[in-house]
């Protein structure tokens, strides 16, 4: 089990994961179901590639330095913490009720082209009628829902990962 969790194969963990995360939603959802990312999904996707390409990295070069490690881990924390936090508040707004649901607004292309990148972020945020539909559910949960779990197991990988980094396996203890 000590093999398992090694700070390579959690690396490892972290990629596989954001490929099968990206795969599904890109193959799946988006091309066989035909449904459209809104503005929170596609934040929720650039958190993930965050995580993946920081992981990527560590699992490639699986680097010797503690000070090099947490710089890669925290680069990983910081696209998967965005990620869970666009997709509570994806969740929050799934659940408003319908009379409090923003309208839909111009899309994320016009603001990307119009709004500076600020006002984009703060637009994005506030959400719109798009980003509360539920268009799609497994086990009764919608896709951000699912998103969320996924992207919670994400962060205790995380927290496992940091022990690794603090307290590193040894021969020593991998013989007992």
């Amino acid at each position: 089990m000590r093999q398992l969790t090694t700070y390579r194969n959690l690396q490892i963990f972290l990629v596989l994961m954001a490929v099968v995360g990206m795969s599904f939603a890109l193959f799946y959802l988006q091309r066989h179901l035909g449904l459209s990312p809104c503005p929170l999904c596609i934040f929720q996707r650039i958190g993930l590639i965050v995580m993946g390409g920081f992981a990527l990295i560590s699992a490639l070069f699986n680097p010797k330095s503690k000070v090099v490690k947490l710089l890669l881990w925290l680069g990983s924390l910081a696209g998967i913490g965005w990620s869970t936090a666009v997709a509570i508040r994806h969740v929050w707004l799934q659940h408003l009720p319908a009379d409090q649901v923003p309208s839909c607004g111009p899309g994320l292309d016009y603001w990307l082209d119009t709004l500076p990148m600020l006002q984009v972020f703060k637009e994005v945020f506030a959400g719109s009628g798009e980003c509360a539909s539920i268009d799609w559910t497994f086990i009764g949960l919608s896709i951000p829902e699912l998103s969320l779990i996924l992207f919670s197991v994400l962060l205790v990988a995380h927290g496992v990962i940091l022990w690794r980094i603090v307290r590193p396996i040894t021969n020593q203890s991998i013989a007992r």
